[in-house]
């Protein structure tokens, strides 16, 4: 569903997402914005910019990662099981229950930020916040297409970027071999083929923009997806 390329400048993937997010969303009322990508596409950064220009109402940033399971969970099937990472890393029940249904169109706002203490690596329930009732929630992360969580999305974008250079950026961020046949890399990158496998995300998104180049961001056809190549 990926629209047409634009100009290759961050300024101008930016421009056209939120354009586009404008007019598919009315300004009244909360609305769900996914920001999906494999890990090293950008998804952070990609959210944090967008929510800095946009200028007419409130924004909430949530991050799926702080909605994972505790590691034992997560490594169920092993700790480099790709199936593991795809159907356990998230816990998706405090993710929709807590996050995305008060804050869907007609939910009470009151949401909950997170469902993991990371440094306890345990699950929690913090207090409830509540969203402003114009708020555009921006949700950033991995596997955000996948079917359970689809239907709740009132747009959508997908971050796009080959397999191979989303894990040398994951193995520079956390000092890890990116070429090794067997480890956590390894890992991910076949849930991502599992993902991509059961849900052509590209697909199922509104606008598909290009992080190659992460200095220069760009706006590309479902159809020229990294995956498909």
């Amino acid at each position: 569903m990926g629209d047409a390329p634009a100009d290759g400048e961050p300024a101008d993937a930016l421009r056209a997402v939120l354009g586009r997010l404008r007019a598919a969303v009315p300004a009244r009322g909360r609305a769900l914005v996914a920001i999906d990508g494999i890990g090293g596409s950008g998804k952070s950064t990609f959210a944090a910019d967008l929510a800095r220009r946009v200028d007419d109402r409130p924004v909430v940033v949530l991050h799926a990662d702080d909605f994972l399971h505790p590691s034992a969970t997560r490594h169920a099937r092993g700790r480099l099981s790709p199936e593991g990472f795809w159907l356990d890393a998230y816990d998706y029940a405090a993710l929709t229950a807590g996050a995305l249904e008060p804050l869907r169109r007609g939910g009470d706002g009151l949401y909950r930020t997170h469902a993991l203490d990371h440094a306890a690596d345990r699950t929690v329930r913090p207090d409830p916040v509540r969203a402003p009732d114009d708020a555009l929630v921006l949700v950033e992360g991995t596997f955000l297409h996948r079917d359970e969580l689809v239907g709740f999305w009132d747009f959508s974008v997908y971050l796009d970027v080959a397999l191979a250079e989303g894990s040398r950026r994951l193995g520079l961020r956390d000092g890890v071999d990116p070429g090794a046949e067997q480890g956590p890399l390894r890992r991910y990158t076949e849930a991502q083929r599992l993902y991509f496998a059961a849900a052509s995300p590209w697909d199922r998104a509104r606008v598909v923009i290009d992080t190659t180049d992460a200095a220069r961001p760009r706006v590309i056809e479902a159809s020229a997806v990294a995956a498909l190549r």
